[in-house]
Parts: structure tokens; sequence; C-alpha cells
């Protein structure tokens, strides 16, 4: 996922892809506390499309106000 997808999608839907992004890095915690994990990489991976989401929600919401 690039910025530039995101900056594409309604505010809404954006609201949706964080609340998958945050349940997918609980799931992708849980499973590095009991073992289970393999591939750690995914943890950062979550993390950082997490903050890109909220990035492009404040850049919209500031131009929003702005207008």
């Amino acid at each position: 996922m690039n910025a530039k997808e995101l900056r594409d999608k309604t505010p809404d839907q954006l609201r949706e892809e964080l609340a998958n992004l945050k349940k997918e890095s609980f799931n992708l915690r849980f499973r590095q506390a009991t073992g289970q994990m393999e591939n750690t990489a995914g943890i950062r991976a979550a993390r950082r499309n997490a903050a890109r989401v909220k990035t492009i929600l404040n850049e919209k919401a500031a131009s929003a106000a702005s207008e």
C-alpha cells in the first residue's frame, strides 16, 4: 500500500483501513508473544502502514478545515 493509493480513498474508507491495520497489528503482537510468529517484520510493516493512513487522514482534515 502506498500513499498515492490512500489519497484516492475517502476518509471513511481510510478509517476502516486504519481499524483493519490495528486489528492486524494486535494479532501479530499476540502471535509474537505466544511464539507462533516467524516473520517479525510484519509488525513493523503494519505499524508503518497505520501511520501512513493516519498521516493521510490528517492531511485530508487539514485541507477540509482550510477550505
